[in-house]
């Protein structure tokens, strides 16, 4: 993965100070811009099922049960407020690992990046929105992120729409909640399918695909455009028996292997945004 190039800011009165007067008016998100928050046609089409360790069975059709549990476990993200993820982003030098939270109101992640292999150049603190990514570079960053990031110390950066494992790894997390649960009805007519069991930390849950991004109802915005251009992007998720979501994989097409977000049982600890950033509803 390729260096992030950043530069320096001053907090209170830099690009991050005026990014607070801009307050972005976020769209109904549907699966396939769940698949790739805010991020441009392009970056939609190099989305690809990769398949898993798990070996699962044929897909077959989703009983109205599992359509249910499908249907409302991003809106229960949401509803939660936030959840704790470890975000894995593969790379051919070893890779990166996020271990931190997203708060799905404000659409903000944060939390401590750590470079697996000869990938380490990233290691620190990370922060980010739908449009911005704030880095706290750190020779040995601590196990889990500070409750209060600090107050100095951070460069910022567009967030990339194109181009970088990391940056649209992280887009496809603020994506992971929604304010309103999707059309359980309209889910297995739009390619949502049922492909296996498997247990997630201590978790029994339902592996299933979401709904091609192809079709009407899994399309919307800059999403649909790409599926216009023939894209069909297709997201797995592991679900319990509640609705809960405790794995999600993604393949991107720069990548032999899926990025894979584990929503596991550690608490949730709220974001608070870097001094002088103001997140984005």
């Amino acid at each position: 993965m390729r260096s992030i190039r950043t530069r320096s800011i001053d907090t209170k009165r830099g690009p991050i100070g005026r990014e607070a007067g801009r307050r972005r008016r976020w769209p109904r998100l549907r699966w396939a811009a769940a698949a790739a928050l805010g991020v441009t046609a392009a970056a939609v089409t190099a989305f690809v099922l990769l398949g898993d360790g798990d070996s699962p069975t044929a897909p077959r059709a989703l009983t109205s049960e599992e359509a249910n549990r499908l249907a409302v476990t991003r809106f229960l993200n949401y509803q939660a407020g936030g959840r704790a993820v470890t975000i894995t982003v593969p790379n051919a030098t070893g890779g990166l690992v996020i271990t931190g939270s997203i708060d799905y109101r404000t659409h903000t992640g944060y939390g401590v990046v750590r470079g697996t292999g000869r990938d380490t150049s990233s290691d620190g603190l990370i922060q980010w929105t739908a449009t911005t990514v704030l880095v706290h570079p750190m020779t040995d960053p601590p196990a889990v992120a500070p409750a209060s990031p600090p107050a100095s110390g951070w460069h910022s950066r567009p967030l990339q729409l194109t181009g970088t494992a990391l940056d649209t790894s992280l887009g496809i997390a603020l994506g992971l909640g929604s304010d309103r649960p999707e059309n359980a009805a309209l889910l297995p007519q739009n390619g949502a399918a049922w492909v296996g069991r498997d247990e997630v930390h201590g978790h029994r849950t339902d592996i299933m695909n979401g709904p091609d991004a192809g079709t009407e109802a899994g399309s919307s915005g800059k999403a649909g455009a790409s599926a216009k251009a023939g894209a069909s992007p297709t997201v797995r998720y592991w679900i319990g028996a509640d609705g809960t979501m405790y794995r999600v994989q993604v393949g991107i097409a720069s990548e032999s292997q899926p990025v894979v977000f584990d929503f596991d049982d550690r608490t949730y600890v709220p974001v608070k945004p870097v001094p002088g950033l103001t997140p984005a509803p």
